[in-house]
């Protein structure tokens, strides 16, 4: 059994703001494989789905992004899940926006969402999907809030859609699929010429 679990924040005003591209990245998947999440339990709305004959649990935390890990933990524990049975999905500043990175694990790189859920599963050996977002001002942590709660301007929408996409392809091919061969197929990295024009450099 699989878990695979996109971040966001719920509520209508957060549907389209780069911190949601989990959400955004679940429902596709959802969507993709004929289901819906519309179950709700442990702060989550969740489904089951197939992919491949391996059962695999959809999820969605509601308990805003900074308290991910307590809906993961709940879910991982009562399917008695394993640590390298779990896929995170998250939006992720340090990534030019349509960019894509996938890892086996690693630190939270300060994704807060992230980070709560290494605290509450108590180890970084946890496979994530990054989908890049930017940073209007890189290194200024005082824009953060006003930056992820925002949408994508239509300038980047075409480049952020289609990472999203691949976000949800990679995480269907994640459940049969090797990770290397996973990160090697669905990676997407943004030229320098990019990304110094994405910050107007």
């Amino acid at each position: 059994m699989k878990l695979i679990v996109g971040l966001g924040n719920p509520g209508k005003e957060y549907k389209n703001t780069r911190h949601n591209s989990g959400y955004m990245a679940m429902e596709r998947i959802a969507d993709t494989l004929g289901v819906s999440l519309i179950t709700q339990k442990w702060n989550s709305l969740l489904t089951n789905a197939m992919i491949d004959n391996e059962k695999v649990i959809l999820v969605k935390p509601l308990t805003y992004m900074n308290d991910s890990g307590s809906a993961v933990a709940q879910i991982a524990s009562y399917y008695q899940i394993e640590e390298e049975d779990i896929l995170i999905i998250h939006d992720d500043m340090d990534l030019p926006t349509g960019a894509l990175r996938i890892r086996p694990n690693g630190s939270s790189g300060g994704q807060k969402g992230m980070e709560s859920i290494i605290k509450a599963l108590g180890t970084n050996k946890i496979a994530r999907i990054r989908v890049g977002v930017g940073h209007s001002e890189k290194g200024n942590h005082a824009v953060v809030p006003d930056w992820v709660l925002s949408p994508v301007p239509k300038a980047e929408k075409e480049k952020f859609e289609h990472a999203i996409d691949f976000a949800a392809k990679a995480a269907i091919a994640w459940v049969s699929e090797d990770m290397n061969i996973v990160m090697s197929k669905y990676n997407i990295r943004i030229s320098e010429e990019e990304r110094k024009s994405e910050q107007g450099n």
